[in-house]
């Protein structure tokens, strides 16, 4: 995205720690906005805001504004609508606010190839943006590293998209556990940034390739992660841009993932108004070119209908409610100090455990008791240390520890630490005449990446390669320490005696090198990127593919991304994708592969054993080798798992494989029968254990799928019911990170109590039927402070900005019960009263002369307590008219106005859903 320096060229100008600009009348009381602190379920309040808002009000909240953060939406007072500060978060705070934490590079943290450590860094980054007083936090960024010399690679995970979303869903769950939203970017095929935001960066590549390397991560950051909101990319893609592409957008995203949040444009990104509202962005950033005043004329003129309007309004409107902003708006300061103890020791933790040991010759660790003189070479090691990359990723440090000073810390008084810069022709000199005389010494080079310019190659300088040659024939013990986003060559890997990938390390750089080097942590990174030995090697090694040429980017390398390139190829490079040395040994054993099962599920188990002198951690991987037909890469990632073990210990590793995990694309998602190969081990490279898994049909038992109740929002102290709804037979349910005080009903599947704290958590509900097959879905549930409630509108399933109405507000007997447009007012207020009963303006909800035909019509009634006047709520939405046996029908699925409420069979259609008070 753009950096807060290029805000005025798009002509928004920030006021720099000013608050939140405002639109509409004076702020409105409390009982004037009873969607506040409202117990009512999300969509309702979303209806009852929609209802009142007029166009000018609804179109503010979809392009930015100034304000004190790099995106700004404003307050509306008279409806209670707080503004939202939406803030630059990939690797921390942003934009320079100072008081923070500089956290390691992402790719560092997706190092770890640990899930918890994302989500202890997702925790940092959210906890330090609400501090801020943002409400969204841009990031994290998956897009795959398809080519190191991508400027951006240090900001993203990982050039695979299994490890790509299962790190980017983790982190997620710890960012909007916080109560920040997260917004995951850059949707779209977005990989290099020359040509970037132009229509010469039109990725040209075909759906499968898109669909299975491109995309997944997306899917995974959505139904895993429950991201807030995406945000569409610069790039174009086979020739429509990304923020204006249907295919990406409402195809992919909405259709096939399932996405119910809302869309924000990269900074300066959109090119078109109507083209892009209706490809399915909803919000402009960083100014309103397209989506102010020009989308109220496209609304005017039919060119964006009403319908979509409310539509991308409704979605920006549901996040706040779900996240708890309308009972609780961010209340930080761009001022504060929101850096801590705890996040400081988290930024160092991940920074050890992200760094990767490619090469040690017995030389490390260090011990204080032989090694008793050091030489740290290399600007980087003091003067200039790399812990950051450039961009919307930079963040400022609050305290950065260099090399020199932690490995001095650390050294102690009896060893002799010294340094030299080696930073001229003299200067290598003199740094070569004190690794002489040293016992150790280690060097310490960097390569600077940033958005907005890739790298030309990926060899480091001339002078810093020489600086390495020159020390290593100096000093047998030499030890070489990388600060780089990705991938460089080593023309002298041979020469040193250990190399380390430290990344971007962030403020604790230097005591985390020297925890490590001193053998106080032992190393446990593996590669989230393959290292090759030249340039030349890379997939993407022509000018058509890279940067492209005539105004297209080919993407002819196709399935082969990464690793999977040199395994097709028979290339072997540097260091291959997820290998890690560690000052232990570990050995892989037991290979065992069942299954598939009757629904599909193959189990795949292996021992792991610590067979070295040292405790230690090692990352298990799975690797799949689909049947040739399939027309897949020789193997690719589909499990891992990290395990920590004492000496001489052993644990067994566990991999489920579902269909889909087998599954390549072609025209959907589709399995081939045949003999998979399955290995196991340390690296993808030759892992250490190989086996089969023979598939014979790909048919599958029943098939249980739970629906996404989008988002939760209650206040604490007041009670709660959530039917939950699900396909399968003879359902058990379960759940998992619900707020204190709820619980979940196993047989009935309803999530009830009282919340007890406030907070935001990332819900996992699981249904479970007699068979054993099961499905999931991930929601956000905030519980909000403070307590009330009230009653409120029935929400069409046909449009969320249709209500069910009393005609006239009429409380005459027989005045029909219609659809209309959703307003707040009485007629339109509806109480969920005993028995069953749907009442307003002091009546009930009745099917005319209690019929039982199809079309029998629905009207306003004294209340009598008769079949006539019951309405039961259903799983799937509906309500159905026990008497009858039919249920509550839109006719036709009508939009219109007006449109008279009815009675017929239950079909499970739109025409029948409602969302209840």
């Amino acid at each position: 995205m753009l950096s807060r320096r290029w805000l005025a060229i798009v002509g928004i100008m920030p006021l720099a720690f000013a608050a939140l600009s405002t639109v509409g009348s004076p702020p409105a009381s409390a009982a004037s906005c009873p969607w506040v602190r409202s117990t009512a379920p999300v969509p309702q309040r979303v209806a009852q805001v929609l209802a009142q808002m007029s166009q000018d009000q609804k179109i503010s909240l979809l392009h930015g504004t100034g304000g004190a953060f790099v995106g700004n939406t404003p307050a509306i007072p008279s409806l209670c609508v707080p503004g939202m500060g939406l803030e630059d978060g990939p690797a921390g705070v942003g934009e320079g606010l100072g008081g923070v934490t500089q956290l390691p590079a992402p790719v560092a943290a997706a190092a770890t190839w640990d899930t918890a450590a994302e989500r202890q860094y997702g925790a940092v980054v959210g906890s330090e943006e609400g501090g801020k007083g943002a409400a969204v936090d841009l990031g994290p960024t998956v897009n795959i590293i398809r080519d190191p010399r991508w400027g951006r690679a240090f900001e993203s995970m990982s050039e695979d998209p299994y490890l790509d979303g299962k790190l980017a869903a983790a982190e997620i769950v710890g960012v909007q556990n916080t109560g920040v939203l997260a917004q995951v970017k850059h949707l779209g095929v977005y990989n290099q940034e020359t040509n970037r935001n132009t229509p010469s960066d039109n990725a040209i590549i075909d759906a499968r390739t898109e669909q299975e390397i491109y995309l997944p991560q997306f899917q995974a950051a959505v139904q895993e992660g429950a991201a807030s909101s995406v945000m569409c990319a610069y790039s174009t893609v086979n020739g429509a841009y990304a923020c204006q592409n249907p295919t990406m957008l409402n195809s992919a995203l909405r259709g096939q993932f399932g996405f119910a949040g809302y869309v924000t444009s990269d900074w300066g990104g959109t090119h078109s108004t109507a083209a892009s509202a209706n490809a399915g962005m909803d919000q402009e950033m960083p100014g309103g070119d397209f989506f102010g005043n020009a989308l109220a004329t496209a609304v005017q003129n039919g060119q964006v209908s009403s319908a979509t309007l409310n539509t991308m309004v409704g979605r920006i409107l549901t996040e706040m409610f779900t996240f708890g902003l309308f009972d609780n708006a961010p209340h930080g300061s761009p001022s504060a100090t929101v850096t801590s103890a705890a996040h400081v020791a988290t930024a160092r933790a991940i920074a050890e455990e992200g760094t990767v040991l490619l090469r040690n010759n017995n030389v490390l660790p260090w011990n204080t008791s032989g090694t008793r003189s050091i030489a740290v070479i290399g600007t980087d090691a003091s003067t200039a240390p790399q812990t950051a990359g450039g961009g919307s990723a930079a963040v400022q440090s609050s305290g950065t520890v260099t090399p020199l000073q932690g490995i001095t810390n650390r050294a102690g008084a009896g060893v002799s630490v010294q340094y030299a810069p080696g930073d001229t022709s003299s200067g290598i000199t003199q740094a070569a005449n004190l690794a002489r005389t040293s016992s150790a010494a280690v060097v310490f080079v960097s390569y600077n990446e940033s958005e907005g310019g890739d790298r030309s190659g990926i060899d480091l300088t001339s002078a810093q390669n020489q600086l390495i040659t020159s020390v290593a024939a100096a000093n047998p013990n030499t030890v070489v320490v990388l600060n780089t986003g990705s991938a460089v060559t080593m023309p002298w890997v041979n020469s040193v005696a250990a190399v380390l990938e430290s990344w971007y390390p962030g403020q604790e750089d230097g005591n985390a090198i020297a925890a490590l080097l001193f053998g106080d942590v032992n190393p446990s990174g593996k590669l989230p990127v393959t290292f090759p030995r030249s340039l030349a090697d890379v997939p993407a090694s022509t000018a058509a593919q890279w940067p492209g040429t005539n105004g297209t980017v080919q993407y002819s390398e196709g399935l082969n991304v990464g690793y999977r390139w040199y395994q097709a190829k028979n290339v072997t490079p540097l260091f291959p994708f997820g290998f890690g040395l560690s000052y232990t040994t570990f050995g892989f054993s037991g290979l065992q592969v069942s299954g598939p099962d009757a629904h599909g599920v193959s189990t795949v188990t292996a021992t792991v054993t610590n067979t070295g002198t040292r405790a230690g951690s090692e990352v298990a991987q799975l690797y799949v080798g689909a049947p040739a037909a399939a027309g897949e890469p020789p193997s690719q990632l589909k499990g891992f798992t990290r395990v920590t073990l004492q000496p001489g210990a052993s644990t067994t590793v566990s991999f489920p494989l579902t269909m889909r995990d087998l599954a390549h694309w072609d025209n959907g998602w589709t399995t081939s029968t045949g003999t998979y190969r399955i290995m196991v081990g340390d690296t993808s490279a030759n892992p250490q254990l190989s086996g089969t898994l023979a598939v014979t049909s790909t048919t599958t038992g029943n098939t249980v799928t739970v629906t996404n109740p989008q988002g939760m929002s209650s206040p604490v102290g007041t009670a709660v019911s959530l039917p939950l709804q699900a396909t399968g037979q003879t359902l058990t349910w379960s759940a998992t990170g619900l707020p204190a005080g709820l619980g979940i009903n196993g047989s009935a599947g309803v999530i009830s109590g009282t919340a007890t704290t406030p907070g935001t958590t990332t819900v996992t509900v699981t249904a479970t039927d007699g068979t054993g097959a099961s499905g999931s879905t991930t929601f956000v549930w905030t519980a909000t402070s403070g307590g009330g409630g009230h009653f409120g509108p029935i929400v069409a399933g046909v449009s969320a900005g249709l209500c069910v109405d009393v005609r006239s507000a009429s409380s005459a007997n027989g005045t029909p019960v219609q659809i209309y447009q959703c307003n707040g007012t009485n007629a339109q207020t509806w109480t969920v009263a005993g028995g069953g009963t749907l009442q307003a303006l002091g009546k009930c909800m009745d099917v005319t002369g209690a019929g039982t035909a199809n079309g029998t019509k629905v009207q306003l009634w004294d209340c009598n307590g008769t079949g006539a006047q019951v309405w039961q709520p259903q799983p799937n939405g509906s309500l159905r008219n026990p008497n009858s046996g039919r249920c509550l029908d839109d006719p036709s699925a009508s939009t219109a106005n007006s449109t008279q409420l009815q009675i017929w069979d239950c079909n499970g259609t739109a025409a029948q859903r409602w969302t209840l008070p």
